[in-house]
């Protein structure tokens, strides 16, 4: 399909605005997967919010190249598929991860993350990462632990007494 100038220039400014707002990219080659199976990922990436896109790749060096991004246009060779994360960096790891489960014909190329390249064998370390309400959980209970010991102790003192008074109770009820 021939695009018209001005259609390429509507997908450099619309993948330059999603490079701009996303937390990390991967660049996957998809040579032998099928429509259908790539209709599966893009469901799958939609429902989660991650943006995926097969751009020609000199429209996405284009694109790439005023953003933290720019590291990953080496990797854009062949026919690639590229998996923006727009809410969590681990996202669209976790969703090339599960579908290569499935289906073994695509390959991670190359991995951006706040403007450094990772290797493609670091998809699974990626995938691994919690999302914004997982760390964040995480991270109450790390600020909650030291309180609750601290009121645990505390507590401790005034049981202790209790299961005292109770023993020297029992005591003195058996004789």
């Amino acid at each position: 399909m021939v695009l018209k100038l001005k259609d390429k220039e509507a997908i450099v400014a619309d993948l330059k605005e999603v490079a701009n707002s996303s937390l990390s990219v991967i660049a996957a080659d998809y040579r032998g997967v099928t429509v259908a199976q790539l209709d599966q990922l893009r469901d799958a990436a939609r429902k989660s919010g991650v943006y995926l896109r097969v751009v020609r790749n000199t429209l996405s060096h284009r694109a790439l190249e005023d953003t933290e991004f720019k590291c990953l246009q080496e990797a854009l060779v062949g026919p690639v598929i590229l998996a923006f994360s727009r809410e969590a960096p681990g996202t669209a790891a976790r969703i090339l991860k599960d579908f290569m489960v499935d289906n073994e014909k695509i390959t991670i190329k190359a991995i951006a993350i706040g403007g450094e390249l990772l290797p493609a064998n670091e998809l699974e370390s990626i995938a691994k990462l919690p999302t914004r309400d997982e760390a964040i959980a995480i991270l109450m209970g790390v600020m909650k632990a030291p309180i609750a010991k601290l009121v645990k102790t505390l507590n401790e003192t005034n049981a202790k007494l209790v299961r005292t008074i109770a023993a020297i109770a029992a005591k003195k009820e058996k004789s």
